[in-house]
């Protein structure tokens, strides 16, 4: 048999296994976000039996229990919605102009400035914590919003930096030089020119800033109070001694989950593009 008769052979059999691995893969990741949508809107009766049935009466009492029943969570909500959106503002504005700058600096060391940047991002987030949480409390920055803000940036800036390099330096040199001489500044070819053609780069770095702001517990646990909690510290406050509240744990998920789900679905074809570029620079 010929090399190209066994490839031939082996094409229906993989046309059929890729998809079905893919499907399986799917389904494992749905299924635990299904099972928790479902019990969100569980009345309490259906979620403490131990049939599983889908036969059941929806209900928003887990919701309204959730931010009306004492647990604080709309405090929450709003403390993570301002450290997101501030740190994520921040990261990326900075991060456009730092990337612009590394991206057109002439030298031998841009790629060890490049890796240098990128390298206070390879840290775990709990070897910096002591460190910072003794810089925070002298600063008196320990329980407030400024202090998480100035945490997530830690981590965001670097990657946003890094990142919008590599987009920037994407940008062709002839579209610089022909604004160049056209007699653009340095600032405005960046605002005019440079900025709206790296744009699905802009929207990659936002959206990941975003989800690690959102999603970040680590920092909050140890820099926040209640006062500046985030939502994913609402959740270990659901875990109690006397069990676990499953509809308003569940609830609490989802409210976590639908902002950077929305937010991701309103961008996907920028954010596709982005990560499309940034996979083929190499970076």
């Amino acid at each position: 048999m010929t090399t190209t008769a066994r490839h031939s052979g082996s094409r229906p059999a993989t046309r059929v296994l890729v998809p079905a691995l893919a499907l399986l893969l799917a389904l494992w990741a749905a299924v635990p976000l299904l099972w928790m949508l479902i019990t969100a809107f569980k009345p309490g009766t259906a979620i403490r039996t131990s049939d599983v049935t889908l036969s059941f009466a929806p209900t928003l009492d887990n919701f309204r229990n959730l931010f009306l029943g004492g647990n604080r969570a709309g405090t929450f909500l709003l403390n993570s919605l301002l450290v997101t959106g501030v740190s994520t503002v921040i990261a990326v504005t900075l991060g456009c102009m730092a990337g612009y700058g590394l991206a057109h600096w002439v030298s031998r060391y841009r790629t060890d400035v490049a890796f240098w940047v990128l390298s206070t991002r390879m840290a775990p987030i709990a070897a910096v914590i002591v460190p910072l949480f003794v810089m925070f409390r002298s600063a008196g920055l320990v329980d407030t919003i400024p202090g998480l803000v100035l945490a997530h940036l830690s981590f965001n800036l670097p990657f946003a930096v890094w990142l919008m390099s590599a987009f920037f330096g994407r940008v062709p040199a002839s579209v610089e030089e022909a604004a160049l001489l056209d007699g653009c500044t340095k600032w405005r070819r960046f605002l005019t020119v440079s900025l709206p053609m790296a744009r699905p780069g802009v929207v990659t770095t936002a959206v990941l800033c975003m989800v690690f702001s959102w999603n970040d517990y680590a920092f909050s646990s140890a820099l926040s109070g209640p006062d500046t909690a985030t939502l994913p510290q609402a959740a270990g406050a659901l875990v109690t001694q006397s069990g676990i509240d499953w509809g308003l744990l569940c609830a609490l998920g989802v409210v976590v989950a639908v902002p950077m789900l929305v937010a991701g679905l309103a961008v996907r074809r920028h954010l596709v593009t982005g990560l499309s570029l940034g996979a083929v620079t190499g970076e």
